[in-house]
């Protein structure tokens, strides 16, 4: 009889990581996860084994975190585009990644899957691979500067791993990401249509990548997990005509995005709460982000959903939910 295989997890309740630990509950998996004493974990599988703590905490994580599991798996990550935010973004994503890799290292885990992001690689132009170079430029965002240091961090490291880039990540379980966007547009408040392009993931198939990873994925190396890559014009039309909406028809310049963001910023500084929209978010959204996931499709079997068929998945679950 085969043994029991054990995995660890950050970031359970988050998006990507209750898609993950279900589909590791399903596959049979002795599944231990890290969560906040005040996370609400109510929708996670009854089977998985939870245990209080943080990944500041590195005394909270060796105590969590078993013996030899097969799989640790990093994915909680502070995804703030607040300036504000940026002393705490830096203790959760660069020091909660060090202290990852020191309880696994302690516990001789067998492999630690790295969840960052294509914000690691910066502004890269042209279309983006695992190969392409680091553009430094856009190092002025913090959340893009602690994903490039904390990934760093895992490749410097004497751990055996694989790195995992997604792109934007749409699905069920959205609650405050690309959710956001179809709750204003649901709402009819959406101000204008950002000039950029992005490589859209699905959040299912991103969970499905990290699983594949702990036996396929190449030792040291980096997946991008993108998706179809669309121009944010393209995505705000299939979410109006998926929720019957109006959406506006012409594309926002720059220079108003950016402008609004500053005055929104000044109004953040008296009411102390995060703007809606901040100069980095801009800045994000008027890049131009197309990505090839080649590498990820051919060695983790990671598949892309088309752009109208993810969003209809997305909308049907926050309806179910009441979100819209």
């Amino acid at each position: 009889m085969n043994k029991q295989r054990s995995a660890f997890v950050t970031g359970a309740t988050g998006f990507v990581g209750r898609h993950l630990v279900e589909q590791l509950v399903d596959e049979g998996w002795a599944v231990h996860a890290l969560a906040r004493p005040t996370a609400d974990t109510s929708a996670l599988p009854s089977a998985l084994q939870l245990h209080a703590g943080d990944i500041t905490d590195l005394a909270s994580i060796e105590l969590a975190m078993p013996d030899a599991p097969d799989a640790v798996f990093h994915i909680a990550a502070d995804t703030s585009m607040w300036f504000r935010d940026a002393d705490r973004q830096h203790a959760i994503n660069v020091g909660g990644t060090k202290n990852m890799l020191a309880a696994a290292k302690s516990k001789a885990a067998r492999r630690f899957l790295h969840t960052s992001s294509v914000a690691a690689y910066g502004f890269p132009h042209g279309i983006l691979t695992e190969d392409s170079p680091r553009d430094t430029s856009g190092y002025w965002i913090g959340y893009y500067r602690s994903k490039a240091m904390a990934e760093q961090q895992v490749r410097s490291s004497e751990l055996d791993h694989v790195v995992l880039n997604p792109g934007h990540i749409v699905g069920p379980y959205d609650t405050h990401n690309w959710a956001r966007m179809i709750r204003m547009v649901a709402a009819r408040k959406l101000p204008g249509i950002p000039p950029g392009s992005g490589s859209f993931a699905d959040a299912r198939e991103v969970a499905h990548a990290h699983r594949r990873a702990v036996d396929h994925g190449r030792s040291g190396s980096n997946y991008i997990l993108g998706g179809g890559n669309h121009r944010f014009t393209e995505v705000i039309e299939t979410i109006g005509r998926l929720l019957e909406q109006p959406v506006p028809s012409r594309v926002s310049p720059p220079w108003l995005l950016k402008s609004y963001a500053k005055v929104l910023e000044m109004v953040s500084r008296v009411t102390g709460r995060p703007p809606d929209l901040t100069p980095e978010s801009v800045a994000i959204v008027c890049h131009e982000g197309p990505a090839d996931s080649s590498r990820a499709i051919a060695d983790l079997d990671y598949r892309i959903t088309p752009l109208n068929v993810l969003f209809a998945d997305t909308i049907e679950w926050m309806k179910k939910e009441g979100q819209l």
